[in-house]
């Protein structure tokens, strides 16, 4: 369900489909760093201004799906024109800055980004740039990204299906919500 806040700034609403709290799981794979399936959390919220705040952790998961440790945290600041065109300024663990710029498709809730700028620690690995693709399919948040090392080419290295986060407090605001003349039966709802 997308919800629209009151206080969204105007121009964010083409982005509303990416409000929330969002969590599940993904795989990693890059040449020069371990293979393994990881969990993902990731947050967009927004206070009125005219961007989404956004926040992502990953660690790695066992074979049972447990936690085993801290994989990539990232943040960042993401905005959109009137063109649909979408800005996106990123900071990860790994002393990497990154400025995004992507499109918002036509008609459905996808969004291409390429890495306009990269900026590096010296205590960072190689990197070069990438692509991210995040998409609403089905209520879910799904993604995939590419990255690229001076010594290897643009390439998938992480992707992920992530479920929307319900809260008590959603469950008892939708239940609010509910029109009063609902059916007994809940079938005729449906017919």
């Amino acid at each position: 369900m997308i919800e629209i806040p009151s206080d969204l700034h105007k121009d964010l609403l083409p982005l509303a489909f990416l409000l929330g709290d969002w969590a599940g799981a993904g795989v990693h794979d890059f040449p020069g760093s371990e293979k393994c399936n990881f969990g993902q959390e990731v947050t967009f919220t927004q206070d009125g201004r005219d961007f989404l705040e956004y926040h992502s952790r990953t660690w790695v998961l066992d074979a049972e799906g447990n936690k085993v440790r801290p994989l990539e945290t990232e943040s960042g600041f993401w905005r959109i024109d009137g063109n649909r065109k979408v800005e996106v300024v990123m900071i990860r663990d790994d002393g990497v800055v990154e400025i995004w710029y992507g499109d918002l498709a036509a008609k459905q809730p996808q969004i291409d980004l390429v890495t306009d700028a990269v900026a590096r620690t010296a205590a960072s690995a190689p990197y070069s740039g990438g692509k991210r693709l995040y998409g609403y399919v089905k209520s879910d948040l799904m993604w995939v990204g590419e990255k690229q090392t001076p010594e290897v080419e643009l390439r998938p290295y992480m992707s992920a299906h992530l479920k929307k986060v319900v809260t008590p407090e959603d469950v008892e605001r939708w239940a609010k919500a509910l029109p009063d003349d609902m059916p007994d039966d809940g079938i005729a709802f449906f017919k």
